[in-house]
Formats: C-alpha cells, sequence, structure tokens
C-alpha cells in the first residue's frame, strides 16, 4: 500500500510527498488506520520503525484547529523532544500547525509563550510535569501519546507519568509506543488507557529489506584499520559509527579526523548544548557522527547511507536500533558490523534472534580501493566537462610534452592523491570466516555429547559403587 490508501487531508498528503515518503513501515500500517477510528493503542516496535509517523499523521489528520493545545507527546530526553517536534512540524506545515517543545534546562517563559500558539505539545515527563503542578498551563489535549515508554521507566519517570495522567481529561485518546513490554508497562497501559488495540512488530519486521547487512571478522589488534580501510572503500554519503563506551567514542573521533575525515563524537558526557550543535552539524554536512547507544537514541536523519558497528552490541535490540539508522523513508541502507573471532558467538545469537541473513565479507585490500577510486576517476573524468582553463592549460604543456606524455603525468598526478596505507590485507578470509562459523555451530552438539559422555561415566561410577 501507499501513504494515499489511508485517505488523509490533502494537505498533510501534501507534507508527506514532499518528504518523499511512499511506501509505509509496518508499524505506520497496522497503526494509522486503528488511531484514525479514534482506538486507543499500545505499539511494540523498536525506535526506527517510523513510529513518529505512525502516531503523528493521524493524530494530526485529526486536529480540529480550535486554537488550544490538541495533543501531547511525552518522550524520554531532550534530543528525542526536539526530533519529535521537527518531524510533527515538518508533517504539520501545509497545515498550519505550531508545535512547543518542552523540556527541562531552557527557558520556562519561552516555552510558555510557544504553548500559547501550540497545538501540538513535545515534552519530557520532569519539565511538563512542572508546568501542570504549577498551574503554568491549563489544557485538555484529545490525544495524549507516550513514546519509548520503557526507556523512560528506566530513566525513573514512571511515577511522574502517572502523575501527569490525572491532569489529562478522561475522554483523551491515548497512545503507547515501547520497544519492550515489562511488567510496570503493562500495568501502565492497564491504568492509563481504554480498551486499547495491541499492535507488535516484530524484529523481522524491522530489520527490511531496504538494509544490505554484512560482517567482517578480524582480530582485536585490526579493528582500527579495518574501520578506515572501510570508510576508504565504501565512501559513506553520511555514516553513524556506534561503539559501546564514551572514552572509544572519543577516541574514535579524534582518529577518524586526524585521517581526514570530517568527523564529531555524540555520547552522554556532553553538555546539552554541544549535543544539539553535534546533531544539527549532521544533520546538515557533517560526514561521520561517532556514538553511544544511548546518544544516538530516537536520532532521526533520513540521509544517513551507512551504519558502522565498531563493536558489535550486546544485545539484539541495540543491534536492530542502531541499523534502523539507516534504510530510512524507503531508501537503501548499509550495516556493517567488525567482528572478532571471540564475538562470532554474539553475532550469530543475533542473527538467529533478528531474523535476518548477516553476509560474511572480507576486508578490502588496497588494491582494491586503488582500483575502486582509478575507476571513480573514469567515470568522473568522462562526465566533466571542458573549460577555457583547461584547454589553455593544455596547449601551455604542449609547448614542452607531446600529448601522451601530458595524460600520463596527468593521471600520475590523480593517482598520488590515492593514499591508502597500512597492510595490503587484513581481516579474516571468506574460508577461515566459514571455519569459524561451524567450529560455532558445532559447539553445542560437542557439549551435549560431552555431558551425555559424562552422564555415563557418572551412572556407571555410581552403579560400581552400588555394587
Amino acid at each position: 500500500m501507499t501513504f494515499k490508501d489511508f485517505n488523509l487531508n490533502p494537505k498533510l498528503q501534501k507534507a508527506i510527498e514532499v518528504a518523499e515518503f511512499t511506501t509505509p513501515s509496518p508499524i505506520q500500517e497496522l497503526a494509522i488506520p486503528v488511531i484514525l477510528q479514534g482506538k486507543d493503542v499500545v505499539g511494540q516496535a523498536h525506535t526506527g520503525t517510523g513510529k513518529t509517523a505512525a502516531f503523528g499523521l493521524p493524530i494530526l489528520n485529526m486536529l480540529q484547529h480550535n486554537g488550544g493545545v490538541e495533543a501531547v507527546i511525552i518522550v524520554p530526553t531532550r534530543e528525542l523532544a526536539t526530533q519529535v517536534s521537527d518531524e510533527i512540524f515538518r508533517f504539520g506545515r501545509f497545515m498550519g500547525i505550531n508545535t512547543a517543545t518542552v523540556y527541562g534546562g531552557s527557558s520556562y517563559s519561552r516555552q510558555l509563550k510557544h504553548i500559547a500558539k501550540a497545538s501540538v505539545i513535545v515534552a519530557t515527563p520532569g519539565r511538563f510535569l512542572d508546568l501542570l503542578r504549577g498551574g503554568k498551563i491549563d489544557i485538555a489535549p484529545r490525544f495524549v501519546v507516550l513514546d519509548e515508554a520503557d526507556e523512560m521507566l528506566d530513566m525513573g519517570f514512571l511515577d511522574d507519568i502517572k502523575e501527569i495522567f490525572t491532569f489529562m481529561p478522561s475522554d483523551r485518546q491515548t497512545l503507547l509506543f515501547s520497544a519492550t513490554m515489562p511488567d510496570a508497562i503493562k500495568d501502565l497501559a492497564q491504568r492509563i488507557l481504554h480498551e486499547p488495540e495491541f499492535i507488535t512488530i516484530t524484529a523481522k519486521d524491522i530489520t527490511n529489506t531496504n538494509i544490505s547487512q554484512s560482517y567482517y571478522v578480524v582480530e582485536e589488534y585490526e579493528r582500527d584499520e579495518a574501520l578506515l580501510r572501510l570508510l576508504d572503500f565504501k565512501n559513506p554519503h553520511k555514516a553513524i559509527v556506534f561503539s559501546r563506551t564514551k572514552s572509544e567514542v572519543d577516541r574514535l573521533t579524534t582518529l577518524l579526523v586526524s585521517q581526514g575525515y570530517a568527523a564529531k563524537g555524540l555520547h552522554g558526557d556532553m553538555e546539552q548544548r554541544q549535543r544539539e550543535e553535534t546533531i544539527r552539524a549532521f544533520k546538515k554536512d557533517l560526514e561521520i557522527l561517532v556514538a553511544t547507544d544511548v546518544a544516538a537514541r530516537g536520532l532521526d536523519v533520513t540521509d544517513v547511507s551507512h551504519v558502522f558497528n565498531y563493536h558489535i552490541p550486546f544485545d539484539s535490540e541495540s543491534y536492530v536500533h542502531r541499523i534502523g539508522r539507516t534504510g530510512r523513508a524507503g531508501k537503501e541502507g548499509i550495516a556493517v558490523s567488525i567482528v572478532t573471532p571471540a564475538e562470532f558467538k554474539s553475532l550469530l545469537k543475533i542473527e538467529k534472534t533478528v531474523g535476518s541473513k548477516l553476509v560474511a565479507k572480507e576486508i578490502p585490500t588496497i588494491s582494491d580501493i586503488k582500483e575502486k577510486v582509478s575507476n571513480s576517476l573514469i567515470t568522473k573524468i568522462e562526465e566533466v566537462d571542458v573549460d577555457q582553463n583547461a584547454i589553455d592549460l593544455i596547449e601551455k604543456l604542449k609547448e614542452e610534452y607531446d600529448l601522451s606524455t601530458i595524460v600520463y603525468k596527468l593521471a600520475t598526478l590523480l593517482q598520488t592523491q590515492i593514499k591508502v596505507e597500512g597492510n595490503e590485507r587484513i581481516g579474516k578470509s571468506k574460508k577461515q570466516i566459514n571455519n569459524i562459523k561451524k567450529r560455532f555451530k558445532n559447539e553445542p552438539s560437542k557439549r551435549k555429547r560431552w555431558t551425555r559422555s559424562r552422564n555415563r561415566r557418572s551412572s556407571s561410577s555410581s552403579n560400581r559403587k552400588r555394587s
């Protein structure tokens, strides 16, 4: 199906087309019709599945434009509040929709001015509750959304959320979205929703066919060189490099900048102003963002071409969240993981849980990169238009050299710009990777045989003792 099948407001449909959204994601396809029917919804779906549009589009479609706040969207972090607000504003741009973003660390008076003009509030729990408790705002929204509910639970906001709903009207439509459904979230849903429709998007649905997933096996000491080699070869338009720790983010950012890449880091120890500046730079023209999982949660940039897992994450949910940063809005994406033989067990577990095929590949050699760059140069030469300055330069050179020599010299000059350092070949070959895979896949059966043998020996020993 397409977004046109939802029969949305023509002005809303225009914004969808300007955003180049064509085919709904699984959560959008299932949730939008139910929300348009006025039902409460509990949606279980990870970050990167298109949840904002899943609840934002039907809400915008049903706004009555009565001059007050009609919808409140509650999210766990400032970054996510800003991004959700931006996306709601983008979809509602032709409908004259104003949004107010409410979070701590910013001016109360400025936020109150925005709220006075807004149809939609996007807020973090703490600051929003402060405004309600202090009587600074008096609103009766028809729609209330809890986004990333489990994240808010982990951050200790559960009591705040329960109190927030004591200020909300009873005849509201409530939507709750969460990646996981722990008992505390189920209890909350039972408390604040009325006969909700449950929608669950599985990991298989999330890892869409727009994202090609591959992995490269290296030794630990080769990890940095492997990342640089892959960046050189794949030449991403815009990439996120995921790392596990804040210190690793800082180190990798320094490494990439030293190698000539336009890169910045993003992690939880940065000041809010720095984080906002980094995200803005990445949305505009920054080439590479190096980030931890927590810092990049909810990050919505539609033109990320590549995601690199410098370390493979500890669990499948984190993996799905990471690769969901690419392949968005119907575009193709590439997810690359760098693993060591010791991490292979985790890789196989993720592959099994997610239900996607991760393709084993070999790290490109220096010769591979030079050949690719040469081919790229040939393409550029074929497409470039000759200008007068170039003609004048060649005519001047022809005074001393024949045309063939000039061409060879210019080609040599271009080739010297291709600098790839390190060993010609790094990482494991496909044959070596297959052997590692066989070893790990055979391990369970070996353990079972060893356990059965041990049990038999134990049984035999006990029989001898009894006799």
